[in-house]
């Protein structure tokens, strides 16, 4: 049998896998010694999704690891259009077995030379086909060659004592394992979503319900056309892979959905549909049947999927009962990947005991796997990039904060920490029919490619400024806006059947240095469709870690566009009135 040469040392083949280039095939003996562990190719025929087809895997075993010195095992699979020889799910399973854990890492469900289509991390599907390499950990199956494993820590027969890690694709597979297979003890997803109706089409505002958001149509055509194009990165395909000529790779539910966010429209059947079918495979529909402790680490650089996913998801494992931690790493899919900060984790290096996530990570699967009774470490911890010693970088608490300071938007363009200062008046801005605002090249952080900085045009934007602050200010968390608009055109319009005839606008925060200079945080912004212009709304923002240096000033901004985005339907001007009894507000999570 033959093994890839792993073609990217890099934490960006956690996320992206084949994105640009093909890799290279070179044979090499099935299991090859390195005098601390043995790799061993095994390809696995499972049922899923209605067919039959092949998981290609690596099995990594320990030398001194066999029947008489079992050891517990980790489970892990690529990004989204990599596979088990990327650099990083590669270095999952080298950086496991050196630590003296079978780790047993395979090409996820329509990637590499497994078989079948892509179908988004389903718990029925790819959740179900995972389970079957669980059930080859547990000793209760062969893989096809007939090679069993009766080496690995079981707590019951048939019940292998397994982790998971991996991140983006590789993380919500956890959950959706999880949501299926109660035998997984420990998970440790990484950058990864709860909802892919958020992620792909987001709808910052509270209580939308059924409103669809603004379509994140750099990110979700990047990965479209990455799976779509698997035959330019893995020729000879297998037939399970094909579906068919409307549709070559992906489950049709998955195309069609992509195929109606790429229309701009969102007539309400349709719509229904599709959101409930990115829901119906994202982890916000099953959290409730994942009981494995779970170690969330997320992204503060991460346009795709934001922190507000992982805290979704903690919240929710929390309150059922579920053991859960989280971590606010600095890199995610928007920056850090080819690079990681001094001291932050790189899977690629398997660098584990040298950086605070990845001792997280030992200390949760000694816990969990070795059954030591070892400290895990905090319930929240977050990276502070204004830190400049590796060793203090990270801030720790017993919670994530809530917003709880309060400014006001006052008619002049300030922004008020108190309601009596807030002056009446009123501004109004419009949407071209092209967008005018940027916030990103959505690619071009994980790429490590230039972008323009960010900016919105005059006339297209509103923006509320504070004075110079007269101290540091760090906010950890996901600030609220609660707003009231007037657009008589979206109110004509927003009842029309079709829920692209609604208002859409962008909000974010700014960091203005004294010398005028404006940093978009994290590159992060909130697109809200407004369920109703008539009526105030809330929108909560993507969480941050931040601070704000003294003299330096916040600027809370709205748009009428953002390139990453589909926006506006029609030019739908936009005014907002102020009044002290009558303003909007911004709450920020401020750390004192």
């Amino acid at each position: 049998m033959s093994r890839r040469v792993p073609r990217s040392r890099t934490p960006l083949a956690l996320v992206l896998g084949a994105t640009l280039t093909a890799p290279l095939a070179l044979t090499a003996p099935a299991a090859a010694a390195t005098g601390q562990y043995t790799v061993t190719a095994l390809r696995f025929t499972v049922q899923a999704g209605g067919r039959t087809c092949t998981v290609d895997a690596d099995l990594y075993r320990p030398t001194d690891v066999d029947r008489t010195r079992p050891a517990p095992a980790v489970l892990a699979t690529n990004g989204f259009g990599g596979s088990k020889s990327d650099g990083s799910t590669d270095a999952v399973g080298k950086a496991f077995a050196q630590r003296g854990y079978v780790a047993l890492v395979y090409s996820g469900l329509g990637f590499g030379r497994s078989g079948c289509l892509i179908s988004l991390d389903d718990p029925a599907i790819d959740g179900v086909a995972a389970a079957r390499l669980v059930d080859f950990l547990g000793g209760t199956r062969a893989a096809d060659d007939g090679t069993k494993a009766d080496y690995v820590t079981l707590d019951a027969p048939g019940d292998p004592r397994v982790g998971m890690l991996g991140g983006s694709y590789g993380g919500a597979i956890q959950l959706a394992t999880a949501a299926v297979d109660r035998r997984l003890d420990a998970l440790v997803p990484m950058i990864t979503w709860n909802d892919l109706a958020y992620a792909l089409d987001p709808n910052n505002a509270a209580g939308s319900g059924s409103v669809p958001g603004a379509f994140k149509w750099q990110w979700a055509n990047a990965f479209y056309l990455i799976g779509e194009g698997q035959p330019l990165t893995e020729p000879n395909l297998d037939p399970s892979r094909i579906n068919s000529l409307a549709c070559l790779h992906f489950v049709t539910k998955a195309c069609d959905t992509i195929r109606t966010l790429n229309t701009g429209r969102y007539p309400a059947r349709q719509t229904a549909e599709l959101l409930a079918y990115a829901r119906s495979v994202s982890p916000v529909s099953y959290l409730n049947r994942v009981k494995a402790p779970t170690l969330l680490v997320q992204g503060q650089s991460d346009s795709l999927f934001n922190l507000n996913e992982a805290t979704a998801t903690y919240r929710t494992l929390k309150a059922q009962g579920t053991p859960a931690k989280m971590i606010w790493q600095s890199w995610g899919h928007s920056g850090g990947l080819t690079d990681p900060a001094t001291g932050e984790l790189n899977i690629a290096q398997g660098n584990l005991e040298t950086s605070y996530v990845g001792r997280r990570i030992l200390a949760w699967f000694d816990r969990y796997l070795g059954k030591r009774n070892v400290d895990t470490g905090p319930a929240f911890a977050y990276y502070r990039d204004w830190i400049t010693d590796p060793s203090g970088t990270y801030a720790t608490a017993d919670r994530v904060p809530a917003a709880d300071r309060t400014l006001y938007l006052s008619g002049d363009g300030k922004l008020v920490d108190n309601r009596r200062k807030v002056a009446r008046g009123s501004r109004t801005y419009t949407n071209w029919l092209v967008p005018t605002s940027h916030s990103e090249s959505s690619l071009a952080g994980a790429l490590g490619l230039p972008d323009p900085a960010p900016y919105d045009t005059k006339g297209t934007h509103l923006g509320w400024t504070s004075e110079p602050l007269a101290r540091t200010t760090d906010v950890v968390g996901a600030p609220r806006a609660t707003l009231r608009v007037v657009s008589p055109k979206a109110e004509r319009t927003q009842h029309s059947g079709d829920a692209a005839d609604k208002l859409v606008l962008f909000a974010k925060l700014y960091d203005v240095a004294p010398d005028g200079t404006q940093t978009l945080v994290h590159r992060l912004v909130a697109p809200v469709r407004v369920p109703d212009v008539t009526q105030r709304f809330t929108v909560t923002l993507p969480g941050i870690v931040h601070r704000y240096e003294k003299g330096h000033r916040l600027r809370f901004v709205i748009a009428a566009s953002d390139d990453a985005y589909f926006g506006n339907r029609g030019i739908k001007p936009v005014t907002v009135v102020s009044a002290p009894k009558d303003t909007g507000v911004l709450q920020l999570p401020v750390i004192d």
